[in-house]
């Protein structure tokens, strides 16, 4: 039944891309996996915090199925962007296994109910949906972030793949740094300049 067909395709799709999520954090030290790389303080380990909460909201709440844990509520008042890194006091194996029990959580959710089940997101401005809503929601915000994810790792350490069996195994600078200039010099050239010269047309000239 292609109901029953597109509620597994979608669940894999997003178990798969939870993994990658994951993934993007092996073998990097504590302070890279927290530090912010991004002007608005972007880091990988904020991004899994966040995708648990998100997605115990999505699978939990929506659904009259709360995760059981204490997890902040939808409509909790702090900060802008709180909920997108991690304290000192939050360690990489607990934010790592939360992910995994929302996950856990998430996925019984996925399998009890019939893909047309029906929820209630209190944050949408069209509340009323239904588990492929969701589904669909959930696994588009979740690849996003891998997206991010993984040009955070490249920052970090050069290393980029949607998986551990397709990473990227060329870390040779020269390489990249040729790669670079050719795309620099190329960017210049359409933009009407000449690789060398400045021609900002925000900079004041005399």
């Amino acid at each position: 039944m292609i109901d029953e067909f597109a509620k597994e395709y979608l669940h894999n799709d997003l178990r798969e891309i939870r993994e990658t999520m994951l993934w993007k954090l092996d073998g990097l030290p504590e302070y890279d996996v927290r530090r912010p790389l991004t002007m608005t303080g972007t880091n990988l380990l904020g991004l899994v915090k966040h995708l648990s909460i998100s997605e115990s909201w999505y699978f939990g709440e929506v659904f009259d199925r709360p995760f059981p844990e204490p997890q902040p509520r939808w409509n909790d008042v702090r900060e802008p962007g709180a909920l997108m890194w991690a304290t000192e006091h939050e360690t990489r194996e607990e934010i790592i296994d939360r992910y995994r029990r929302v996950s856990k959580h998430s996925d019984a959710t996925i399998t009890a109910l019939a893909i047309d089940a029906p929820g209630h997101v209190p944050w949408w401005p069209r509340p009323n949906v239904k588990l492929f809503n969701i589904l669909v929601h959930v696994l588009t915000e979740t690849n996003r972030h891998a997206g991010h994810a993984d040009i955070l790792r490249e920052q970090l350490d050069g290393a980029t793949g949607t998986a551990a069996q397709y990473a990227n195994t060329q870390h040779d600078p020269a390489f990249w740094a040729a790669q670079r200039a050719r795309i620099e010099q190329a960017a210049k050239a359409a933009a009407g300049a000449r690789p060398g010269h400045d021609d900002d047309a925000g900079t004041a000239h005399d």
